[in-house]
Formats: structure tokens, C-alpha cells, sequence
């Protein structure tokens, strides 16, 4: 409660905004079980449930960090942003796994054309608005934090952003398995691939830097050199998982 409490006085729209994410990803699981929809060799719904949760993260996490920044309409400008872009590819994602459907790559008609161009430009509006949210870390003056804290921050952010343009790599080559079409034998839930490439792995990886290395930093690192260090190697590490993706080749056959 104490965190949730410090989340609502830091950034309470992001905080409500992930709430309702984490509600909605409660409800898709039930249905997940309940009322399962099977699409691609998996259940339909697995993938607005991942995307739920992952938003309800990504907000809890804007939300942490845009309160070490210098409150001002420029924060709630990018909240607004954040919150509509978003709330567009879960809504629409949810709506086609309902219909057994695709959300991405699904160029089947005009109409599903145009919203597959509309996630993309709604998940770059959406990246933007985080990068710049990002950028005031290097702009506005923060004293009161540790400089190895300051400094993941920084990095998780710059990590985000690049690998969520990743993003465009998959809809260049409309699929996100390399070496064999989309749906074959993945993890479980996940569904990532056991055997080809898959280019959706980099993506996780690289775009949950912005948790994975402030909480490093804070909990175990607590050192400007080991921070950088780590987060060089976190870099390198989500680099050389996306070549192997381009190349074909699965991790969990390396």
C-alpha cells in the first residue's frame, strides 16, 4: 500500500492507467481459461493478456520515475499520449483475439491494413513520448539521487526506446519468426520459437531495461563502474539475441 501510495502522489494517472491494464489482464486470463479461443497453434487471448501486462509494467514504471522530474505540463502532455496509444493496441488487440483473429501482419482487407499501420504509428507516438520523458533525465537537475541510480535510469531509458523501434524490424519482415512462418512450437505462453529466430525476444529484452537495470543498480550494483558495466553488457547481450533472431537461429538451440 505504502507503494502504491507513492505512486499516486508521483504520477496518479499512470498508476490508474496501469491499474485498469492489470484489471484487464486479470479478466483475459479468465477467459483464457474459461472461454479459450484458439488461433496459430495457441490460445487467442495469451496475447492482449501479454500486452495488458506489460503496459500495466511500463506504467507503473513512467509512473515511478516522472516523479524524480520536475512536474509541469509537459509530464501530463506525454501521460495523455501515453495512456491513448496504448489503450488503442490493447483495445484493438483484445478485440481481434475475440474473434480469433490477427492484429498484426493482418493485411486480409483494407480495413485491417489500416489499423496494422495505425498500431504502428500509435506505438511510435508512444515511444516518443517516453524518450522524451527519458531525455528530461539528462536536462533537468536531479541531486537527490544516487549518480549509479541516475545513470541506470538513463540507460533503461535509452535501451527502451531502441529496441522498441525494433519493433519495425518485425513489421518490415511482417513476421516476428525468422527461418519459418509465424506459429510454430514456442514456450509456453510466450510462444516464442524453439527453433527459428524470433525477433520478439530482443524486443522483451532490450525494452525491459528500463526496469531490470534501476532495480540492479538500486538493489545490488550500487556503483556508478558496475552499473555502466552492466548495462554495456545488458546492451550486448539483447544485441547478439537479435542477430542470432535475424540469422534463424533460436537461443534455445544455441
Amino acid at each position: 500500500m505504502e507503494f502504491i501510495e507513492t505512486l499516486k502522489e508521483r504520477n496518479a494517472v499512470l498508476l490508474w492507467f496501469g491499474i485498469i491494464n492489470l484489471s484487464v489482464a486479470f479478466l483475459l486470463i479468465f477467459f483464457s481459461y474459461f472461454k479459450p479461443i484458439e488461433f496459430a497453434g495457441t490460445n487467442a487471448w495469451y496475447k492482449p493478456i501479454k500486452f495488458a501486462l506489460s503496459t500495466t509494467i511500463l506504467s507503473l514504471s513512467i509512473a515511478w520515475y516522472s516523479g524524480y522530474l520536475t512536474k509541469g505540463n509537459d509530464i501530463n502532455l506525454m501521460n495523455w499520449v501515453i495512456i491513448i496509444t496504448l489503450a488503442f493496441e490493447v483495445i484493438y488487440i483484445t478485440w481481434q483475439a475475440s474473434k480469433g483473429q490477427a492484429s498484426h501482419y493482418n493485411q486480409s482487407s483494407p480495413f485491417y491494413s489500416f489499423m496494422f499501420s495505425m498500431m504502428a504509428l500509435a506505438a511510435t507516438i508512444a515511444t516518443i513520448a517516453i524518450g522524451c520523458i527519458g531525455y528530461k533525465f539528462f536536462l533537468d537537475p536531479i541531486n537527490d539521487l544516487p549518480n549509479y541510480y541516475l545513470w541506470a535510469i538513463r540507460f533503461g531509458f535509452i535501451l527502451f526506446v531502441i529496441f522498441s523501434f525494433e519493433g519495425f524490424v518485425m513489421g518490415g519482415n511482417m513476421a516476428h519468426t525468422v527461418g519459418a512462418n509465424d506459429g510454430v512450437k514456442g514456450l509456453p505462453f510466450l510462444n516464442w520459437s524453439l527453433s527459428y529466430g524470433d525477433l520478439r525476444i530482443a524486443h522483451f529484452i532490450g525494452m525491459h531495461a528500463l526496469q531490470v537495470l534501476p532495480l540492479l543498480a538500486w538493489y545490488f550494483l550500487k556503483n556508478i563502474k558496475l552499473t555502466v558495466l552492466a548495462s554495456v553488457i545488458y546492451t550486448l547481450l539483447a544485441i547478439f539475441i537479435l542477430v542470432m533472431a535475424l540469422r534463424g537461429n533460436s537461443i534455445f538451440k544455441f
